[in-house]
């Protein structure tokens, strides 16, 4: 297998569609194993958290996934000056569709079935032959491709479900021989009994484990154990929710916690005809499990890497064998020896790095290194685009000096504005997504550095 250098755009569409020149309806529905979460049983319920908000903003990515010949449904329509900064860069921007209301609290899925108008809307194109190209497939994503009669670039979302679950990539790496951290996976209560015995032993020997939600995400549904008091309450927390449950089902991994050097993330496409291609390997920023960045390109070696393309090979080709098609990330570990635990877990659907591959493409290639992150902005007020251009001047990435930060979703910086009482004065905190390029790595820290200060210029009185 190889990392091909055409166009990301084209090749998910040849991937999913058949064709490089079909036109796609992006859908930003992030955190979809939420959906996927209801009704099972695991560490966490399905209710949304207090963040759901910035979460929902997420759906503004999708702008730099898509082409002009794409359209982008989004909650509310972008800043201007951020649309603006866009063009300015060069990149191509679809033609973006936005329903008539919106709830902060709601996906965007969720909006557009709610407004008749986009319904309509999006039923024109589906008579134009458009698909319907959402981060991931839920119930709520098949019902607005019924309604609109727009076809899904994606599997249904039983196959997504059921790929995406952590007890599905554990059982996979037992049955292609990938290495993994010693531990069990959990479908039923009588297999959590018997995992929680195992790690009991893993405990008593001074060891950690880790307990893992099928359906976690963003590092929610997952629990690091050090004493076997907690293990034992943990238990019986989920015997109690399992109890009236059809046939006692649980969902959940038990691990041992183990030592790594690195985390990675790789992703690949699975095309309708099952061919698999490796998009890239980058080194995930992690913090307490939940995600906060890449950093690329990845320092491996030529072994590691032939490792992970053989890994990708073997997991995607499994995956088209039960019917899943698409984008798939990979989490995989590095050990303090250089091991690899090349198969963690599988998120079966669009990833943090799926949004960065054209502009990575475009701005960071060759001679260049990268970080995408996002910074913190406590906030008083909304912000406008110009006005954090005009902060960050000379540190934004622009046509003319290739390095600097490259703002790939602005409206996460004022979307937990939106919820806060309209008599309020309480800050707000506001997320700042983007991808520094730099030309060496002691130029990225510097680069990272300076807007880190110029942004803490802001905390606290943004929107003037």
């Amino acid at each position: 297998m190889r990392v091909l250098p055409d166009n990301f755009n084209a090749r998910l569409k040849s991937a999913v569609v058949g064709t490089a020149d079909a036109s796609l309806v992006f859908l930003g529905n992030f955190e979809v194993e939420g959906r996927w979460a209801i009704g099972e049983v695991g560490l966490r319920g399905v209710a949304f958290e207090a963040g759901r908000a910035v979460v929902n903003r997420m759906d503004e990515f999708a702008l730099l996934l898509a082409t002009e010949a794409d359209h982008v449904v989004l909650k509310q329509e972008p800043d201007a000056g951020y649309l603006a900064y866009l063009a300015d860069l060069g990149l191509e921007l679809p033609r973006i569709i936005t329903p008539g209301g919106q709830d902060p609290h709601r996906v965007v899925t969720e909006d557009a079935l709610a407004d008749p108008a986009t319904v309509a809307r999006l039923a024109q194109l589906a008579d134009e032959g458009c698909w319907l190209s959402p981060h991931g497939v839920s119930t709520l994503e098949e019902e607005l491709a019924q309604r609109s009669g727009l076809r899904l670039a994606a599997p249904g979302a039983a196959i997504c479900k059921a790929v995406n679950s952590k007890v599905y990539s554990r059982h996979l790496a037992d049955e292609l021989g990938l290495r993994q951290a010693p531990g069990w996976a959990c479908d039923t209560l009588a297999e959590l009994d018997e995992a929680v015995a195992g790690a009991r032993a893993l405990l008593a020997g001074e060891r950690k484990v880790v307990v893992k939600d099928a359906f976690g995400v963003s590092g929610k549904g997952i629990a690091v154990i050090e004493t076997e008091d907690r293990l034992a309450r943990l238990h019986r927390m989920v015997a109690r929710r399992a109890g009236g449950a059809e046939q006692q089902r649980v969902g959940l991994v038990v691990e041992e916690w183990v030592a790594k050097d690195a985390d990675l993330n790789y992703q690949f496409t699975v095309g309708r005809d099952g061919a698999v291609h490796l998009d890239f390997v980058k080194q995930a920023l992690t913090d307490g499990g939940v995600h906060k960045g890449h950093r690329f390109p990845v320092s491996l070696t030529p072994a590691q890497l032939d490792e992970l393309h053989e890994a990708a090979e073997r997991i995607g080709k499994r995956l088209a064998d039960d019917g899943y098609f698409g984008v798939v990330g990979v989490d995989a570990m590095v050990d303090p020896d250089g091991g690899l635990f090349p198969l963690v877990e599988i998120n079966a659907r669009n990833n943090m790095s799926t949004y960065q591959a054209l502009v990575q493409a475009t701005f960071a290639g060759a001679g260049k290194v990268a970080l995408a992150r996002h910074y913190v902005l406590r906030l008083r007020t909304e912000l406008a685009f110009d006005e954090l251009r005009r902060l960050l001047d000379g540190v934004l990435l622009d046509r003319d000096t290739g390095h600097g930060l490259l703002v790939n979703n602005f409206a996460t910086v004022n979307a937990a504005g939106a919820v806060r009482g309209a008599a309020t004065e309480r800050s707000f905190d506001g997320r700042l997504y983007g991808m520094v390029v730099a030309r060496s790595a002691a130029e990225l820290t510097a680069l990272d550095d300076e807007i880190t200060a110029r942004l803490a210029a802001v905390q606290g009185g943004g929107g003037g």
